[in-house]
Formats: structure tokens, sequence, C-alpha cells
């Protein structure tokens, strides 16, 4: 079979049917089906996109088959630095590159034979969406949800631009490798930290993978305590969190954060140059380094002590870059004896230890973290860990030198952008009248196309006078616009939202018809969004819901996260390691379906593992078995046995017992037991295709729902098959197959016996024989017939369908 010219042939009659769009009509029956879109680099579809979006739309196609009205868009993920950088380096404008790119992908998306709606297409670089992306800016900012500071922020010296921290690994920007450092600068925020408790409860009610949920749990990071009020030898006040206020009388010196406003005003002039040149040192370390539990602790003391608040004895201030000033109060309270990072660093620097919990099973070893009983702590001795931190912190309330508190790791959405290829920010500064947004009637605001990319620390917008200067809407006098452009991150954070109501034009979705569509009912793609885009999506949700837009809160009802295809040798693909396997040569050697097929069976959806070319080719013979038997069957006449005897029986066995493994194997997106389950009920069909007498009719219609098995996996294919057997119109307007449980109920079934609970052999029996009946077939099998001979049975012991074991 010439698979591409099969594939070339039913996606012009898909395209020409409509057999994969969306009928809005039907949203009672929707199930809105989504992968994650995809950047729209330069180069063409790797295995990653393959390996998320065709197995996920054998899925999809699956649904269908089951009655489901399926919604499968797909679009462009289209702003972002790669473009930008490109246009650096070659003098090709980022619009005209993206486009051009965006133009090659669809192409190859549509040879993938994909149920995609090309109707709903979305491009986020595009007017018509940046345009309510600006929207959405807007809506935050009037909610006191979007807001501007000067803060500290990761800076790539040579991408020129601000990073999130999710952005920075292992000290270095992701995308250029260079070293990240610090640097202060007035930046816009998005405040996710309003909804960090909405956030945490809103993951009990999804179908979300755990270990996501989890990462998630971690990042917003909620924890219960006491803020604590330390005082300076200065008189300055600063507050510290702790989970453990049990350990108060324990606290042998404080830690600011290099980059806290009284390391600078209280750092003694002894002690000057070694606290500067600290915080020189730190700026060049990136926040999530700088947390990192395996790396070395250091500090310097900054030459000034303060006092504990619950006994009065002045301690040492010490910087020291594991605390963040972004982070909570940006202090730290340091008890050697109960935490081991604190007992690393007073060992470092020759700080006292001083133990203040006694452990239950008497455990002297330091540290100890555990809690235990309270010790050298002048009124809270013997009590328990639990109830010290009550009394301590209600102590420190009466005093006024504390409080409880809920603290959370999270921090707000930084979404400053320093760069041109990006929605623009949507806001006018103007003397008079300071920050004032754009008015909606003006949206967007469009990107000029004529711009100077070369990188100084500047947006390139800054620099285009023309975009720059405008008019204030309130007072009517001179602006200038903002220069920074939206972080990627947040076109992605809603684009959900606009795909069923693609186009229109006045606002940026209908509520009427997304409140019919979602939440998604299937999003599928990468774990390594669980901390990024998965978290911003949920917030910008359930901001959206409390404005009174959309009647859910989440946005993903269910979530599945692909594994990773690797090279042939086990490591991640990668030019340097030369194991790229690029899908291209196998789609033009093999064909779409053989492609999708194999990704399907060699590797399980959520774990994936190591290409192997000799895979490929069992699924081109597997294919190839399937054609011959197709061929056979439209050449064979409806002329012989319609009995439905043993060997029938066990065909019709085999099959629905296929048909019921396959549908809960779909369903679970483990495609490579479903595929496994088509090649075993394969095996069944030929083997009674080889017998001389059968029944035609029941065998055709036997390969009949093998095909509509294999439709959703093998979707051309599927569809010739199903045409050379005699069959129209298209495979997927049929039905999936269902079940006939009363076929999975043998007449006949094979027992184990067992003689004083040993194997001695295999018998097969009537299906509901009775114990009398079981011992004469015993007894008709000559080995067990010797072996029982002369021996008395003291008792039979069944399991039915499964077990006899006599005793003798």
């Amino acid at each position: 079979m010439n698979m591409k010219q099969i594939e070339q042939k039913w996606q012009k009659y898909w395209e020409k049917e409509k057999t994969n769009s969306f009928n809005p009509k039907k949203t009672d029956k929707k199930y809105y089906c989504l992968e994650m879109f995809s950047y729209p680099s330069a180069a063409k579809l790797h295995l990653g996109h393959w390996y998320n979006y065709g197995p996920t739309d054998s899925f999809v196609r699956y649904k269908k088959m089951k009655g489901f009205e399926v919604f499968e868009p797909m679009g462009f993920d289209a702003f972002g630095l790669p473009a930008e950088n490109y246009a650096i380096k070659t003098g090709i404008h980022p619009k005209d590159s993206t486009e051009k790119n965006i133009a090659n992908m669809e192409e190859t998306l549509k040879k993938m034979g994909a149920m995609f709606d090309w109707n709903y297409e979305i491009k986020t670089c595009n007017e018509d969406y940046y345009k309510w992306t600006q929207w959405l800016f807007l809506k935050l900012y009037e909610k006191g949800l979007a807001y501007r500071k000067e803060a500290p922020v990761n800076w790539c010296p040579d991408c020129k631009t601000v990073l999130a921290n999710e952005q920075v690994v292992n000290g270095q920007c992701e995308r250029c490798g260079a070293s990240v450092v610090k640097k202060d600068l007035t930046q816009w925020f998005f405040k996710i930290t309003d909804y960090a408790e909405e956030l945490l409860e809103g993951l009990d009610k999804v179908d979300w993978p755990e270990k996501t949920k989890l990462m998630q749990k971690n990042w917003i990071g909620k924890s219960t305590g006491g803020e604590i009020e330390f005082t300076a030898e200065s008189g300055d006040k600063f507050k510290v969190f702790t989970t453990r206020a049990d350990t108060l009388f324990g606290v042998s010196y404080v830690v600011l954060a290099p980059e806290h406003p009284l390391v600078k005003k209280l750092t003694s002039e002894t002690q000057r140059k070694a606290v500067e040149d600290y915080i020189y040192e730190t700026s060049k370390v990136n926040e999530i380094e700088r947390l990192s539990t395996t790396r070395e602790k250091t500090g310097v003391y900054i030459g000034h002590d303060a006092i504990n608040p619950i006994n009065g004895k002045h301690i040492p201030i010490y910087a020291s870059d594991y605390v963040l000033y972004s982070y909570g109060t940006g202090a730290v309270m340091g008890v050697p004896a109960h935490d081991e990072r604190d007992y690393e660093f007073a060992k470092k620097y020759n700080l006292p230890v001083t133990r203040v919990i006694n452990a239950v099973n008497g455990d002297d070893a330091l540290p100890y973290c555990e809690d235990g009983i309270v010790m050298n702590s002048f009124g809270f001795d013997g009590m328990t860990s639990e109830q010290a931190r009550k009394a301590i912190i209600n102590k420190l309330v009466q005093e006024g030198k504390g409080s409880y508190k809920t603290n959370y790791r999270l921090r707000d959405w930084l979404i400053s952008r320093q760069r041109y290829w990006g929605a623009p920010i949507p806001v006018i500064h103007c003397d008079k009248c300071g920050v004032v947004p754009v008015p909606y009637k003006d949206l967007p605001v469009k990107l000029p196309y004529d711009v100077e990319f070369k990188p100084d620390g500047e947006s390139p917008l800054a620099k285009h006078q023309g975009f720059m200067n405008t008019t204030c809407p309130v007072c009517g006098g001179p602006a200038h616009r903002d220069p920074d452009t939206l972080d990627t991150f947040v076109c992605s954070s809603w684009y959900y939202l606009r795909y069923p109501d693609a186009h229109d034009s006045e606002k940026p979705f209908d509520p009427e018809i997304i409140n019919k569509m979602l939440p998604v009912d299937k999003y599928v793609g990468g774990a390594e969004h669980a901390c990024m885009h998965l978290l911003y999506a949920r917030f910008v949700t359930k901001a959206l819901h409390d404005m009174g837009y959309l009647d859910f809160d989440e946005p993903f009802k269910s979530l599945v996260h692909q594994g990773v295809i690797l090279g042939p040798d086990g490591n991640r693909m990668s030019k340097s390691k030369g194991n790229i396997i690029a899908p291209d040569p196998y789609v033009e050697q093999y064909g779409a379906d053989v492609l999708r097929l194999y990704l399907m069976f060699g590797f399980s959806y959520t774990e994936g593992g190591p290409w192997s070319d000799d895979g490929i080719k069992a699924i081109v013979k597997f294919l190839d078995r399937i054609e011959r038997i197709a061929t056979k069957i439209s050449t064979v006449k409806d002329t012989g046995s319609k009995e439905i005897g043993k060997n029938e029986k066990d065909l019709l066995y085999a099959l629905n017992y296929a048909i019921k493994s396959v549908d809960k194997d779909m369903e679970a997106f483990s495609f490579n037991t479903a595929v496994a389950r088509l090649m075993e009920l394969l095996n069944s069909i030929q083997k009674y295709d080889g017998l001389e007498t059968k029944n035609p009719s029941l065998f055709k219609k036997c390969f009949e729902k093998f095909i509509l098995l294999l439709a959703p996996c093998a979707p051309h294919f599927s569809e010739e098959i199903w045409s050379i057997i005699g069959n129209h119109p298209s495979v997927f307007q049929q039905e999936y197959p269902v079940c006939d449980e009363s076929a999975l109920v043998k007449d006949e079934v094979e027992v184990a016996v067992q003689i004083n609970s040993k194997m001695r052999g295999k018998i097969i029996i009537p299906n509901k024989a009775s114990e009398e009946e079981i011992k004469e077939y015993i007894y008709k099998d000559e080995k067990l017939a010797n072996e029982l001979a002369d021996k008395s049975v003291k008792k039979i012991i069944i399991v039915p369908n499964r077990l006899v074991n006599i005793i003798i």
C-alpha cells in the first residue's frame, strides 16, 4: 500500500466532508481536548511534537467514535525571545520569520492527519489575539492584581532581558546559557500571591498527576507559624517568620538577606568592605541556586547585633545568601541545635549551639530537628513542642512582639520583558497623571514594524519615538508608552479561553459560549510546565471567575503529561550527542500512520523511552498482515457455514475481550497496551482464517470491528481498509464497538489440578460443571487417574474456573 497516496487521499476527503469540523450546536455532547500549543521555531516538527500530538489525536478520534462532539483546536504560541535573537543575528524581522515558520508547521501538522479544526486557529502574535491579552492585563490592573515596583530581578546580560525564576537553570539563562546576575529594575507584576490559598485548594478537585499537584503545592509552599519581631541595637526592628517558635530560646544568631535595606544601614565601618563584597558576589547567584539544600552556606557578620525578644539576649546579625529578601520577611532566626542548615552555619562561623528541645526517645545527637520536650526555656520547660509553640507566640502577642501568621513560598509573577517581540504593556506614563491605563477603545497597542534590535539593555520599543510618544488619555498632555512587553506566559495563560470563540472581534470570548465549552476536558503537554504555565493559567481563570466572566475556576479538568522519547543510546536527544531522531524520514519512508502507531505501541505514553528502528519495522509488518486479510475478505463471497461452533465462540471471545481491553486502555492513555491487544486480536483472526471450515459473515464482522478499534490509532490506513472491504462512508462515522459480555463467558474452561496442593496438570471442563462432573473429567485424564489410583480422596477444593485441589 502506498501510504503517501493513501494519506493524501483521505486528508482531502476529510477536508471536503468537514469530518474534523466541530459543530457548535452540539455543545451538550462536547469533548474539549487540547494539546499544549507549540512555539513556531525554524526547525520542522520534532519527535516531541509528534509524541504529544499523534497519540493524543488518536485519543480524540476514539472519543469521536464514542459519540462525543470533539473539539481539538490548534494554534501557535508565537511571541518570544528566539525570534528576536534570530533577528539580531540575521536581520530577518521576527514577524516575517515567525509567519514563515507558522506556515511550515501548519503544513507538517496537516500531513500528520490529526483532527485539528483549523477554523479555530489562533496565533498569539496577531493583533486580533494580543489585543485581548492587553485587555486581560487591564482587567487585572483594575482589580489591583497588576502593579509596578522596583525589585531585584534575574538579568541575562547576553539576552539583555529580565528572566522569571523558572527561566534560570543552574544560575544560567535557559535560552542562551549565559550566567544570570541580579539587577534592580522597575517591573510589572501580577499579584498571583492573592490566590495562593485558592490555588492550593483547587488542586483537590482536578484529575491531575499527583506528582504535578505536589510540585505546585511545594511551589506555593504554605506554612503556618508565627511572625516574631526582633530589635536591632540601633532600635531598628525586623520580623522573622518561623514554624518553630518552640526553639526561640535556642536562637544564637539572625540572618538578613544581603538585599535587605537594614544590611547597608546597620553594617559597621570595620565590616563594610566585607559586606559589600559579599553583596556583589551574591548578585551573581540566582535565587533557585541560593535556595539549594546542597549548596554550601556562606555569610558575613555585619558588625551589629539584635535582641532576642523572648529572653533579651544579644545575638549577632549575619548577611547570608540563603535568605531571600523577596521571600517572607527577608530575615530568619538561626537555631543551630535544631536545624541542619543552621547547625552547619554555626559550626562554620563558631557560633553557640544551645539545645532547647529534648528528644522523647533520649536521642542526644545534634542537630535534633523533630518535636520533643522543651528545655532551657525559662517559663516553658517541660511543655511539648506543640504546647510551647502556642504558649510562646501567645506571650509575644501580649507583649506586641509577635503574631500568628500563614506564609507562602509563592511570589508574585514578574511579567515585564525588555524586548520587542511580545505584546506591548497597555500603559501610558504621564508626568502629570502618573500611570494611566490605555483606554479599551484604543486597544490593541500595536507593535511597530520598523524597530532597531541591537541589544543595549533597553527594550527596542524604548528607542522608537513614534511608538513611545503619545498623548495622555486623562489630561491630553504629552506622555510616553511603557517600553516593555508582556512575558509570553501571559499570552498562553488564557489561550484555551479564546479557541472556542477564536474570531470574536468585540470581546476576548463570549461567556455564553465559553461557559458551555470549558473547562477543558483533557489537557496534554509536558510536565516541565507544572510551576509556570499551568499555575499561571489557573490564576488567570480564577481571577476572571471572580470578575464574573467565567462560571468555572479551574481551566483543565484532567491533565496528562507525555513522557520523553530518548535517543537510541538511552540518552536525551541532543546535537552534541549526535543521537537526534528526526521524524520526517520515517514519515517519508513508512507514512504518518506507521510513525503514530509506533509511538503509541513502543512506549508507555507517560514515561517515553529509547527509540528503536526495529520497533517501527514491526509496525510495518503488522499493517501488512492487516492489508492481506482485507484483500482476501474483499474477494470472498458470503457463502459458507453459518454455524457458531467452538472455533467461532473462541473468535468472538477474542474479539470482545479486545474490545473491552482496548476501550479501557484508550480511555486511560495506555496506548501501548491497547495496540498490543489489537495485535493479539489480529493473531486470533488469522488463526481462524487458517481453518478449513469457517463462517465467512462472522469472520468479516469480526474483522470490521477490529478495523473500528484500529481506526483511531491508524486513521488513514483504517479508512482505506474500511473502503477495501466494501464499507462506506468514513470509518469515523461509525460507532465504536461495544463489548458483548455474554461472549466472554466460555462454554469450557481450562483449570489447573493439584494433588495435596502440588501442581499435577490441567484439564478442560464445562464452565459450570458440578463437583461430581469435575471428578469424572479428572479420572478421564490418564495421568491424573494413575496418580489417584488406589488413593482415598478426603476432600476436593474448587476455585471456580481456575483451580481444583484434591486432598488425599
